[in-house]
């Protein structure tokens, strides 16, 4: 069948066909994607945490016509695009930790939106999941 289509096709489109060319991400752009995931995956529960903070049951209905909770599931959705489009190129054990930002962003919304506390406990977490990061994102063939 895919010969008989490709008969039907005229030349010049056959040579187009032929021509094209799949979409390539560097590594750098592969961890940008990643990062911007981060954030969407980030937005996406602090809108489920509004839209929680507005349930008065736990009816499925109410949860499929709370907006703030149909846009964290957007969220999230736009986030999962943007890893399967890093992981496309990028290499899975550096780019997965990266998703660990999340819990930062999250902990900093949360200080913003809900006036949740920070301690130094808190603190020492974000430093070392950034750290832990900052080491799996580096260079194997760097010292």
């Amino acid at each position: 069948m895919v010969n008989r289509l490709r008969q039907d096709l005229d030349a010049p489109t056959q040579i187009a066909v032929q021509e094209r060319k799949s979409f390539h991400f560097s590594p750098r752009q592969s961890i940008a994607l990643v990062f911007f995931c981060t954030v969407f995956g980030a937005a996406a529960q602090i809108f489920f945490k509004f839209g929680a903070n507005a349930l008065v049951s736990g009816n499925p209905l109410a949860m499929i016509k709370s907006m703030p909770l149909v846009a964290g599931c957007s969220l999230y959705g736009i986030s999962a695009g943007l890893l399967v489009l890093a992981l496309k190129d990028g290499e899975l054990s550096i780019l997965y930790p990266v998703i660990s930002l999340t819990y930062i962003w999250v902990m900093l919304l949360s200080l913003a939106f809900f006036k949740e506390s920070m301690n130094a406990y808190r603190l020492l977490g974000v430093l070392v999941i950034v750290a832990g990061v900052a080491l799996l994102g580096k260079d194997s063939r760097q010292p």
